[in-house]
């Protein structure tokens, strides 16, 4: 029980790690961010590679979700320029999934001492830096628990099981991972704590690619829940982010014995193969439908809204 408690706090270091990140790094840049949201979309390319800039800024593709989706509701930003950032926030957050994958064990307590002290000043933006480097040594802190107690909890019957029962079911990583990101609403967390498992060789690769892939699905759920009551157009963006991730999970599916196969050929280490395999993952699900951004968008149109559209972008 011990243990499980202990993984649970690791699991609220983690996200409040990444969520003071996030705070520290809006904070120094959050006018120009909007800004920029909101004028590099005339076209998906553009969306997209804003979308990529801004959730590699931001460290986290649920908050620009978030973000796109208040302007949205505001009607300071259309569902049709929603769609290149939609694409752009799954590349942009494979840079956080890379992060965590560094060893800077040796600079987290400093991090951690320095941040404190910062975050107690009165200046903001010292503040801000205070909270990004507070936050970075907390992410890390619970990465390290992670694969502490991934070897301890797998001692438990009910979790060995478990863990035996997904290595050995595709389907059941994938639930896995849909399920617990829905609930803690944090894919890099959720490929944390799978990292942990990898590391302390309990887990399988091909099983640990298919609870990312899940993860990339049970993230959603912050978009559809921002979208609650903002409005119809609010929500065609949250059904997109859906779509999208439901798209590419189905195309790579079939192709996770190839990506297993093919791992040691990224990286040496484990947890840096999947960080790899994420980054594929992402970054051609979104190259996919690029050229293809117009009629995707018509598409969700079609099954979400059902009345005669004119062409979203010419």
């Amino acid at each position: 029980m011990l243990y499980i408690l202990l993984f649970v706090l690791c699991i609220l270091i983690f996200i409040f790690g990444m969520t003071i990140i996030r705070f520290g790094l809006f904070n120094l840049s959050a006018n120009k961010l909007k800004s920029w949201l909101i004028k590099l979309t005339s076209t998906p390319l553009k969306g997209m590679l804003t979308g990529t800039f801004i959730t590699a800024l931001l460290q986290s593709s649920s908050a620009v979700m978030v973000i796109t989706i208040g302007l949205i509701s505001a009607r300071i930003m259309t569902f049709p320029q929603s769609i290149g950032i939609i694409l752009g926030t799954n590349i942009g957050t494979t840079f956080k999934t890379e992060l965590i994958t560094f060893d800077i064990d040796a600079v987290l307590v400093p991090f951690a001492i320095i941040g404190a002290i910062l975050i107690l000043f009165p200046n903001k933006k010292a503040r801000s830096i205070g909270m990004l480097l507070f936050g970075i040594a907390s992410v890390f802190t619970a990465m390290k628990g992670f694969e502490r107690l991934a070897e301890p909890l797998t001692s438990m019957n009910v979790i060995n099981q478990f863990i035996l029962s997904i290595n050995d079911n595709i389907l059941m990583s994938l639930l896995t991972g849909t399920i617990i990101t829905a609930i803690i609403q944090s894919s890099t967390a959720m490929t944390g704590i799978t990292m942990g498992f990898l590391t302390a060789g309990l887990l399988q690769l091909d099983a640990g690619i298919a609870i990312v892939l899940g993860a990339n699905i049970g993230t959603c759920i912050t978009a559809i829940i921002a979208s609650i009551g903002g409005g119809k157009e609010s929500k065609l963006a949250a059904y997109a982010h859906v779509w999208l991730n439901v798209f590419g999970v189905l195309l790579f599916i079939p192709l996770i014995p190839l990506l297993t196969e093919n791992a040691p050929l990224l990286a040496a280490r484990k947890d840096v193969q999947l960080a790899h395999i994420s980054v594929i993952f992402n970054v051609v699900s979104s190259l996919l439908v690029l050229p293809f951004a117009t009629k995707f968008g018509e598409m969700i149109l079609f099954l979400h809204d059902r009345r005669p559209k004119k062409p979203i972008v010419k």
